[in-house]
């Protein structure tokens, strides 16, 4: 069986995004990964069928945080497959344990896999259902360079109340101010006085809508700062 491996060295990266808009946000919050031990990864992804007796001679299937880290390296590469993570994800990596091993929530409805074309790769969620992708990434051989026993763990959930307030200061700021500014300038003298029920109601749908297409970005967990939430 002949499967190139290739050396991955210990090093630090970030996955996820800090956009939570609906048309470009993504799998949240971004945060930082540290893998503390030296590993080997297949070069180019493998078919289930040799997969399975590899994992029989302890290989496993990578991890996202694993296969990134091979990437930045410029260790892995592909051509118009479809490879899946070990990764399980609901909706988010809250509560994720960022030391370079699988994320598995225990609702999980989705699996994070990577699909290559003309060498160009695009990570992507698989449906819990689809059982048709055909190929994995492999590691093996992991050695901790490390002998320091930490575990960086992300919060169970993101600041709901933080996230309230700041949904209520854009809806004041980018909704309910100009609603009513434009009606100073541009309705009749009673209007805001008579219709100021309508101006509030108004400015709180446009001002909320904009999540469509805009939103600060969120905060990024960097190992310190997971660190500090302990």
């Amino acid at each position: 069986m002949n499967v190139e491996w290739e050396i991955i060295n210990p090093g630090r990266i970030l996955l996820g995004t800090n956009n939570r808009t609906i048309l470009f946000g993504g799998i949240g919050p971004r945060h930082e990964v540290k893998i503390d031990y030296q590993f080997e990864i297949c070069k180019y992804p493998l078919k289930k069928e040799i997969c399975e007796k590899l994992l029989l001679e302890g290989c496993e299937i990578a991890s996202e945080s694993e296969w990134f880290l091979a990437l930045n390296q410029n260790k892995i590469f592909g051509n118009n497959e479809i490879e899946e993570f070990s990764d399980r994800i609901n909706n988010s990596y809250w509560g994720k344990i960022c030391d370079g091993s699988p994320f598995i929530s225990d609702d999980w409805i989705f699996r994070l896999g990577c699909e290559w074309k003309s060498g160009k790769n695009n990570i992507i969620q698989i449906e819990k259902e689809n059982d048709e992708v055909e190929y994995h990434r492999l590691v093996r051989n992991k050695k901790k360079i490390s002998t320091k026993q930490q575990i960086n763990i992300l919060p169970s959930s993101s600041n709901k109340t933080q996230i309230f307030t700041e949904e209520i200061l854009i809806c004041i700021l980018v909704g309910i101010i100009p609603s009513f500014i434009w009606a100073y300038f541009n309705a009749s003298s009673n209007y805001i006085y008579e219709g100021w029920l309508n101006l509030l109601f108004g400015g709180l749908f446009f001002g909320f809508s904009t999540i469509i297409f805009w939103r600060p970005p969120t905060k990024t967990w960097m190992i310190e700062d997971v660190l500090n939430t302990k």
